[in-house]
């Protein structure tokens, strides 16, 4: 029941991004003056409309996308008049350039001439075409603040997680690099002096801890000696002495991987205490809110940059016995069935709870928004970074022919990049069904 919760918050905040990006384009769309005859949310078949004043707003069958329908959002060919456009030309691809401007002239009527969005201004077509994308933004940005502000994000302190029953003796390899213990492995230091798990670390040896790292760090190089300890355990602080024993240890880089040669892992003896950290909710500073979102807005950036090299990725775990990328693209059905696996998981309350599977449902919804964001800001049709590249190259042509004294060019003929449109959305509909394909056969497995 909860799996299906968590899908259904899942598929409601895909359907509010979708309207909410639109609404980013018909709100600017309408105080430019220009003619807009549908707001949908939706493809497909209708299921709801209603029509106010010369729009119609409705919601159709498949919640995977939406648009605002724009009179003259093609500018008629040059040296025709507009409305009065030829209906035969050589060759498909003409022909179908010549059917798409007819289609953009077909709901102009006596009155609206000066109401078509071609001839606005560059600006005004920029504001328009860069309102859903921008709303995007700003819902993630909300969504984000709101969640690491308020319920903060799960850190790693200074209190004791998971304690280790022993000192493991079994030589670490690449595919086992923590070994288990085994029968007669030495009883684990932190265990046997005591220690006790959601302990707070304060001290050791006489310095203060505040961060994990601290502790890590102390035990690793404590090379078998005694340390003394002083933990916070309910409301009094327990002085505890722990002698680590002193093994030899994977290694491993920055990325979290164990350091090989030879496909061998590579050891060094360190000390071990046998204690895992333990996650607690930490709130983020307002102020800190600004560079935490453009973070994860670069790391979605850098995602969206490498879908190319990523699908072939895709398309081998999903034909194949390969495993997918956790860091991979996904589709609108993964994302579903993430939040149907957070809402299921069995969080204890005092590590965050219910509220802590609320909180990971709206960082979903909020990273699915900066995808938005991003995606639709690439400079091809029929995404809207390629309306606006053309709005952004006819104000380059206005301004250098003012800077001359040269007539006004005129505007963007973005008609001609209507056979990339149409390759684009091709291969959005490839990736798509092949993403879709991959969620169901392989999905992405992220929590273990």
């Amino acid at each position: 029941m909860l799996f299906f919760l968590g899908v259904l918050v899942v598929v409601v905040g895909v359907a509010l991004s979708i309207a909410l990006h639109e609404i980013g384009h018909l709100v600017p769309a309408k105080k430019f003056g220009v003619k807009v005859t549908q707001y949908m949310v939706g493809f497909g078949p209708t299921i709801w409309s209603r029509r106010r004043g010369e729009t119609e707003y409705g919601i159709k069958a498949i919640p995977l996308g939406g648009y605002v329908r724009m009179v003259g959002m093609l500018p008629p060919r040059p040296g025709d008049e507009p409305g009065e456009l030829r209906t035969l030309s050589t060759g498909r691809f003409s022909q179908m350039v010549d059917q798409a401007r007819a289609d953009s002239m077909e709901e102009i009527h006596p009155g609206d001439e000066d109401r078509v969005f071609y001839k606005l201004s560059p600006g005004k077509k920029i504001v328009i075409m860069l309102g859903g994308p921008i709303m995007n933004l700003v819902i993630a940005t909300v969504l984000i603040t709101g969640a690491i502000t308020i319920f903060g994000l799960p850190q790693v302190v200074p209190r004791v997680g998971l304690l280790s029953a022993c000192v493991p003796t079994t030589t670490p390899t690449l595919a086992a690099p923590q070994p288990d213990c085994k029968p007669g492995d030495p009883v684990a230091p932190a265990k046997a002096a005591g220690l006790q798990e959601k302990d707070l670390i304060v001290s050791i040896d006489g310095r203060a801890v505040s961060s994990w790292d601290q502790v890590t760090a102390a035990i690793r190089d404590s090379k078998g000696r005694d340390m003394s300890w002083v933990v916070e355990r309910g409301d009094r602080q327990v002085p505890i002495t722990i002698t680590p024993a002193v093994i030899e240890r994977a290694t491993f880089d920055d990325q979290g991987n164990p350091v090989a040669e030879d496909g061998k892992p590579v050891l060094s003896p360190m000390g071990f205490a046998g204690i895992t950290p333990r996650q607690e909710l930490v709130t983020t500073p307002l102020a800190q809110a600004p560079k935490f979102v453009w973070d994860r807005t670069v790391d979605t950036a850098s995602i969206i940059v490498k879908i190319p090299q990523k699908m072939a990725g895709v398309v081998q775990a999903a034909f194949g016995s390969g495993e997918r990328d956790p860091n991979g693209p996904i589709s609108v059905v993964g994302v579903g069935r993430i939040g149907g696996e957070v809402a299921a998981l069995d969080i204890p309350a005092d590590e965050g709870g219910n509220w802590l599977k609320l909180e990971q449902l709206v960082l979903l919804i909020a990273s699915l928004n900066l995808a938005l964001f991003v995606f639709n800001l690439v400079p091809l049709l029929p995404l809207d970074g390629g309306h606006v590249a053309g709005a952004a190259w006819e104000a380059v042509k206005k301004g250098w022919a003012r800077l001359r004294n040269r007539p006004d060019p005129g505007f963007v003929d973005v008609a001609k990049g209507l056979p990339i449109a149409y390759a684009m959305s091709l291969v959005l509909i490839t990736m798509s069904v092949l993403l879709i394909y991959a969620d169901i056969v392989k999905p992405i497995n992220i929590f273990g």
